[in-house]
């Protein structure tokens, strides 16, 4: 048995998601700085080996047209210097909003850590995997 990660890659922060055993749910786990990038692809190898993963499930913001723009490409370098995992990328696109909203109706004010914001976002783009993938 073993666990997905889901990440949020933002050009500050990393949001970062777990799903169950069961492949059935995303939970939010942390979020950690991007910066420096040695240290935080350190930081995700670490979660993801305490936790028994074996896939992890890269957030990829494409542009709304469906086209690829810099910030897509940004997470794509970052997420192919991840070893020892399966890579699997997921269209990301409104996943902030979507998770701003989410936050907001849970009542957890997020305006002065928006961390909060990265890994809901990142328990988004995991359910959006988990929803539609043959476990």
């Amino acid at each position: 048995m073993y666990k997905v990660m889901g990440l949020d890659i933002g050009t500050k922060r990393i949001g970062i998601a777990l799903s169950d055993y069961l492949l059935m749910l995303a939970n939010g786990h942390s979020y950690i700085q991007r910066e420096p990038e040695e240290k935080a692809l350190e930081k995700i190898q670490n979660i993801a080996k305490e936790n028994n993963v074996k896939k992890i499930v890269v957030g990829v913001p494409y542009n709304m047209d469906g086209t690829f723009g810099s910030q897509a490409e940004d997470c794509k370098t970052f997420a192919s210097k991840i070893k020892n995992f399966e890579i699997i990328y997921e269209d990301e696109r409104l996943t902030s909003d979507t998770a701003e909203e989410n936050l907001r109706n849970k009542k957890i004010d997020f305006r002065k850590d928006k961390g909060l914001v990265d890994i809901e976002s990142a328990c988004i783009i995991l359910e959006q995997y988990l929803s539609r993938k043959e476990k």
